[in-house]
């Protein structure tokens, strides 16, 4: 049996997908970095049915991820599907969860481009424009996806119901250092926290701190301090998870440019010596350098 892809049962693939960090301070749903820290899921077109199998849930906590058509992998992989009208007879995903849930580093972003990269594979198609969009869909904003989807640095907006993002090349002076606590962050509820309008003054600020971010990341690491602060929405959800934003504020009365990661509850420092502070006190975070993945989703034939 075959998909109409031309797919034959048995056939199988491997795709390394990127989590990320998303917003680095002013960015609000514009600015996103891949990085080194990745989830795989292997594919096999089986004769019929949906088998999902968990092998390493690492860090990621997925005990209450369905294994079933709910799965946020499974839905891309449907949604590109039927973009290119592919049906494939039967699907059996292998699940290798290294990028924590929950936590402001892109791990639903992650699975729906792994879906999204699968989906195409199926269709024999190579990844192109439309699978940004088919990605940013599923959360309504590209910055997540697109770094996951690139790798590097993304600038990413939307016009005219279309998704948009460009990849630029970070500095490699960067080193990212993330501090993970244990709580449990939802994009949903944090951004339930902010507010429908802020002060003139306060998008003015965040415009010009978002360039000077971008301009910090490829050029001028330097400036990173200074190009991170943020009023938008960090201090509007701290509330969410005041450790991690008392982190925050620690390490930048440090020198030391830290921001939220995304939705939270991470706390992303980006530094240029892959360390923090000895004396900054971070017991109940678990802490990592990770490096700027520059390459994206990969997806290969097995």
């Amino acid at each position: 049996m075959t998909c109409s892809s031309g797919r034959p049962a048995g056939a199988s693939f491997r795709v390394t997908v990127p989590g990320s960090t998303a917003n680095l301070g002013p960015g609000f749903d514009a600015l996103g970095l891949a990085l080194a820290l990745h989830d795989v899921v292997e594919l096999q077109v089986t004769e019929d049915g949906l088998k999902i199998e968990v092998v390493d849930a690492g860090a990621g906590g997925v005990a209450d991820v369905p294994t079933d058509e709910r799965h946020l992998v499974v839905r891309a992989i449907r949604r590109a599907c039927a973009h290119f009208d592919v049906r494939p007879p039967g699907l059996h995903l292998r699940c290798f969860n290294k990028i924590p849930h929950a936590r402001g580093l892109g791990s639903s972003a992650a699975a729906v481009v792994s879906g999204v990269a699968l989906g195409y594979a199926l269709a024999g198609v190579p990844l192109d424009d439309e699978a940004l969009q088919l990605a940013a869909e599923f959360e309504g904003h590209a910055d997540n996806a697109a770094a996951s989807l690139l790798g590097g640095l993304v600038v990413a907006w939307s016009e005219n119901g279309r998704f948009h993002a460009e990849r630029v090349e970070p500095s490699a002076a960067i080193r990212p250092v993330v501090a993970i606590p244990a709580l449990k962050s939802s994009t949903d509820a944090t951004r339930g926290l902010l507010p429908q309008h802020v002060p003139h003054a306060d998008a003015a600020h965040s415009a010009g701190r978002t360039a000077l971010t971008v301009l910090a990341m490829t050029r001028k690491p330097g400036l990173l301090l200074a190009a991170t602060e943020d009023r938008l929405h960090q201090d509007y959800r701290a509330s969410a998870y005041p450790a991690s934003s008392e982190l925050v504020r620690t390490l930048r009365a440090r020198g030391v440019a830290a921001t939220i990661s995304g939705a939270g509850p991470t706390v992303l420092a980006l530094t240029e010596t892959g360390i923090l502070p000895s004396d900054v006190d971070v017991d109940t975070f678990d802490v990592h350098e990770l490096g700027v993945d520059l390459a994206g989703v990969q997806v290969a034939a097995q």
